[in-house]
């Protein structure tokens, strides 16, 4: 059944239904103004702590986009009683625990959270078998155009070029390296046919001997308000590939986020991430 305005059927039941966690915060802020802005979805719930400060505020007038009438709560399972699709971008043990409850009343989840362990990434996929989860380190369109292009760089060039991984955020950035920057260093392994659990290299200092053939370097960097920077270096002998993306403000995650609601309301269950949405497998 399609919307039509001559109907006794309000425009806004038609749309899909989206909550935001941490809506006080800047990246929920971003979040809610892309929903607001997108095609076809609607917020319905923005969540926050128990106990936060901002509880009980109007989560538009929080964000910059005006009055929405969409109250902050601290009842994530009671909010999502009417929605439809829940963005979380919050932190793994936080999203773990909002996943129990969006399995529990059948909401589809966006996870732009990063920082997941293996263990914790199966314990998510165990716990969402009921429903549809999208699951991204970064929903950039760039990024995940980088991903591709990794994929067939490091197919082309082989074994015979090291790999090294530099990423930059800005200081308040928890997490580290970036999961986008672990996705990169994965996406390379694969293609390889490496472990990227046993080949990453996170740290180098003092006599560490030289460089294996097999290794993937990882390297951070954290200053200032750097929003996110990631480059890959495939380093040969006298010659450089370097596939680097610079994000320059946060809108971009957010239109992915609200991106991937669109395209996972009708999804059968299971775990998908943004290469699913964009189409680019």
């Amino acid at each position: 059944m399609l919307y039509s305005p001559d109907s006794n059927v309000t425009k806004e039941s038609f749309m899909l239904k989206i909550a935001v966690t941490g809506a006080a915060g800047r990246m929920g802020g971003h979040l809610i103004k892309a929903v607001t802005d997108a095609e076809g979805i609607t917020l319905a719930a923005a969540i926050e702590r128990p106990g936060h400060p901002m509880v009980g505020q109007d989560a538009g007038i929080l964000a910059g986009c005006g009055a929405l009438n969409v109250l902050i709560s601290d009842q994530l399972e009671a909010s999502l009683k009417a929605v439809d699709v829940l963005i979380d971008f919050t932190f793994p043990d936080v999203t773990l625990a909002n996943a129990e409850i969006c399995a529990k009343v059948k909401t589809n989840m966006v996870i732009g959270s990063t920082g997941f362990t293996p263990e914790q990434r199966q314990q998510l996929a165990d716990t969402t078998g009921n429903i549809a989860v999208m699951l991204a380190p970064n929903m950039s369109v760039g990024v995940n155009a980088c991903f591709k292009l990794l994929k067939e760089a490091a197919n082309i060039l082989g074994d015979g070029f090291d790999v090294e991984v530099v990423e930059l955020h800005h200081n308040k950035k928890k997490d580290s390296p970036s999961g986008t920057a672990v996705r990169m260093g994965e996406v390379v392994a694969d293609a390889l046919g490496r472990d990227y659990n046993k080949v990453a290299n996170y740290h180098r200092e003092g006599m560490c001997g030289e460089r294996t053939k097999e290794e993937i370097g990882m390297q951070t960097v954290r200053g200032g308000d750097i929003v996110g920077e990631h480059t890959v270096y495939f380093i040969g002998m006298g010659e450089r590939i370097e596939i680097t993306h610079r994000a320059m403000s946060r809108e971009m995650f957010s239109r992915g986020a609200a991106r991937a609601c669109q395209w996972i309301k009708d999804k059968a269950p299971g775990m998908y991430d943004m290469q699913d949405v964009l189409d680019l497998k």
